[in-house]
């Protein structure tokens, strides 16, 4: 079972320095096969790219970037994980070389991202998650799991391994989080 780090920006604010060891404590912390650049606030991330991109090398992680082909193509980014929104995205990226992770909240999306061509998807949220709806559960993580030939990771309130257990008995590929990768072990 994998493991998918999600960054988010309520843990550095704008500080470079903050976002420098935010992303080294997550390493020295947790097992982490891949991790996403996500910040949705709209400043100047070039700064926040370059000194990820430096981290993830160190540490020798596979690297993606949330929703910006753009920047994924121009820092050499492993991949992109693109969201629900953004399904007229997947192929482009995927004939660009990219690594494709798709977010999805329904069966009915998870088989699309895959018909498109994505890498993986991601299904949310599993459990209870601030602002993200009605949890999915467990049930239905199994049900999407099953009608795939693309690995789903698990994403949406995975706090302790308790949940990452769960979602692994449900045949999950992997598991994402935010918070769980922001407490240190």
């Amino acid at each position: 079972m994998i493991s998918y780090c999600i960054t988010d920006p309520s843990y550095y604010s704008d500080s470079t320095e903050k976002f420098s060891l935010y992303i080294e404590e997550i390493f020295q912390s947790h097992k982490v096969d891949m991790i996403s650049f996500r910040d949705k606030r709209g400043i100047n991330l070039e700064p926040f790219i370059k000194i990820f991109l430096d981290i993830c090398k160190k540490y020798n992680t596979p690297a993606l970037i949330n929703s910006h082909i753009d920047l994924a193509l121009k820092y050499n980014f492993f991949g992109v994980h693109l969201t629900s929104s953004q399904f007229n995205k997947i192929s482009y990226a995927h004939n660009k070389k990219l690594f494709v992770i798709v977010s999805t909240h329904s069966l009915e999306e998870a088989k699309l991202a895959q018909k498109y061509g994505a890498s993986l998807i991601t299904f949310s949220p599993i459990f209870h998650s601030p602002n993200k709806g009605k949890p999915k559960g467990l049930e239905a993580l199994k049900e999407v799991v099953d009608n795939l030939d693309i690995g789903c990771i698990a994403l949406g309130g995975i706090m302790s391994q308790k949940e990452i257990d769960s979602c692994q008995k449900a045949g999950s590929y992997g598991f994402a989080s935010i918070r769980f990768f922001a407490n240190k072990v």
